[in-house]
């Protein structure tokens, strides 16, 4: 998942080390806090459930740019839908979760739990979907390294420390390609290191600022910590002025003191995972130890039908089935975008690359259970056996079926950079015409509404949609605000599902172009993600140059409809 990881934990990081201004992406929002936020937004303060919900708004209505959801359920009253399997292939979906049981699919062709291959499909007990990150003795991968680890793993039993000149004219090229890509691993592996300790300042500052709080708690007495109560303090020592002086600067950006302790729990989670990752173990094989040959596509049959993985460690594909379609109506947690839904877990991403293979099998056992939208909210910047991926988004195609793909956290142009998967060999031709691949906005609808991560491109982004705090499903019962284009994905997903449902009759490419040219047009500059001040036109970012209206999806679908009768 290299640069698709989700964005929530630089959360006050900039207000803690350098006093910049309150990001929405990373603002957490308890389940049912009535707690109101100072967010700078059209609508200006908003509520938490408000925050909760902003994707699911109206510009015209709410005055934020979300997709329309009420608007697009009122267009379909009266309306009837036919139920859409939505494949979500991803880290693994905790389909026990009170808002996602009630639209986990059940394979129809399997009885549960009686270790027999009932469908003949050659996944025993695949009732709810499968996992290709295990095998039948039960072994479960969990992490894995990144795909350029992989390589330059590989690099090194093949060349070792041998010098160019040692070097037979056959192997030059692969040598000079392993070469340049040991340095930038080099670069990756220092990265890290630079961003733990620079954690660990964080978390330093963090308790200092705690501190800091108590010494002023103490200093007030009963008196409430506000701004206006310090600016008028008259503390004994210079030290307790500073002290108070740092707690108004927090204050003045929108701190409070449970927040950074909040943020300082969130933080040592974070810390604590990159520390545990096995993204460049060199020595790391996991995934290779399971037991099927990863140099064989044919070699598909492994696996088993632990499609949860572990609760507590792969609450991604939870979070991401949640945005699609969690239980709506039902007084518990939050709506997801569609209804008519069910849920097809597909787990094939660990913590760290996914494997080609598993991908394009992932894909293809989708495909052949019936799915009809298959959502891959991951990504790497290598991949050594693309080919098989690309053979799976072609059969897709033949089924028709829609993969709405995440288009990246690294704010950078991928028509330049490449991110894989993607529809397209040479980075300017698609394969085929059934992949939509997502930016991520924000709730801001000015200069800062494409995400600051997002990644982008006018040749093979299609069209954003909302990614910045987006609150649903995690494991266990509970709820989380996450950004990432991982985020902006599903809630596409959801819509091509909502469309898929009402409107059965359009095709996965026709539904994909509904999305993209029925999509609110923004007409002005914005923020070019990945930097602090350069402006482009909102244009420039993507295929459409639309943000994702489900309303308007609606209207344009029942449009084409009506016009074939």
């Amino acid at each position: 998942m290299n640069g698709l990881k989700t964005i929530v934990y630089t959360a006050f990081a900039g207000i803690i080390l350098t006093g910049c201004s309150v990001a929405i992406n990373t603002i957490p929002v308890p389940n049912g806090s009535n707690n109101v936020l100072n967010i700078p937004a059209k609508k200006g303060i908003l509520t938490a459930l408000e925050l909760q919900t902003w994707s699911h708004m109206d510009l015209e209505t709410d005055s934020i740019p979300g997709m329309s959801i009420a608007k697009a359920y009122q267009f379909l009253e009266g309306k009837k839908g036919v139920t859409v399997i939505v494949a979500i292939a991803d880290s693994g979906v905790d389909l026990e979760h009170e808002d996602l049981i009630g639209v986990a699919w059940e394979n129809p062709g399997e009885i549960a739990e009686n270790n027999k291959d009932d469908d003949n499909n050659g996944y025993v007990d695949d009732v709810r979907g499968w996992n290709f990150l295990g095998n039948k003795a039960g072994v479960m991968v969990h992490a894995d390294q990144l795909e350029m680890t992989r390589i330059v793993k590989q690099g090194m039993l093949q060349f070792g420390d041998k010098k160019a000149a040692e070097i037979s004219e056959a192997n030059r090229v692969p040598y000079e390609a392993f070469v340049k890509l040991k340095e930038k691993y080099t670069k990756s592996v220092n990265a890290h290191t630079t961003e733990l300790e620079n954690l660990q300042k964080t978390v330093a500052r963090i308790t200092q600022i705690e501190e800091n709080f108590k010494d002023v708690k103490v200093f007030l007495g009963d008196a409430e910590i506000t701004e206006e109560a310090l600016k008028s303090a008259r503390p004994e020592s210079a030290l307790l002025a500073a002290k108070i002086a740092d707690v108004v600067n927090m204050l003045s950006k929108g701190m409070t003191e449970v927040a950074i302790i909040d943020y300082k729990k969130e933080l040592m989670t974070y810390m604590g995972a990159k520390k545990a990752s096995k993204s460049y173990d060199l020595e790391f094989n996991a995934r290779q130890s399971l037991g099927d040959d990863l140099s064989d596509i044919t070699d598909k049959i492994y696996g088993n039908n632990n499609i949860i993985g572990d609760r507590d460690l792969e609450s991604h594909g939870t979070h991401v089935a949640g945005i699609v379609a969690a239980s709506r109506n039902n007084g518990k947690g939050v709506n997801g975008v569609a209804d008519h839904v069910k849920i097809m877990a597909v787990r094939v991403v660990p913590d760290g690359d996914e494997h080609d293979k598993d991908v394009a099998l992932g894909i293809r056992y989708a495909v052949d259970n019936g799915a009809k939208v298959i959502n891959t909210s991951f990504g790497k910047a290598y991949s050594p056996n693309k080919k098989w991926v690309y053979d799976a988004i072609i059969y897709a195609a033949k089924k028709d079926v829609l993969i709405v793909n995440a288009a990246g956290n690294d704010g950078k142009d991928i028509d330049v950079e490449r991110t894989f998967p993607n529809d397209s060999e040479d980075s300017m031709h698609e394969i085929s015409d059934n992949v939509l691949t997502i930016g991520a906005m924000s709730l801001h609808y000015d200069e800062q509404l494409p995400a600051t991560f997002s990644n982008y491109g006018k040749v093979n982004v299609d069209v954003f949609a909302p990614g910045v705090a987006i609150y649903a499903s995690y494991p266990n019962n509970a709820y989380a605000s996450i950004s990432g284009t991982s985020m902006a994905a599903p809630s596409t997903a959801g819509v091509a599902a909502l469309v898929r449902s009402y409107y059965p009759m359009l095709s996965a490419s026709q539904v994909k172009h509904i999305l993209m040219n029925s999509g609110m047009k923004v007409n002005f500059e914005v923020l070019k993600p990945g930097t602090e001040e350069a402006r482009v036109p909102f244009s420039d970012l993507s295929v459409s140059g639309r943000v994702v209206n489900a309303y308007n999806a609606l209207k344009m679908a029942d449009r084409i409809v009506a016009g074939k009768k």
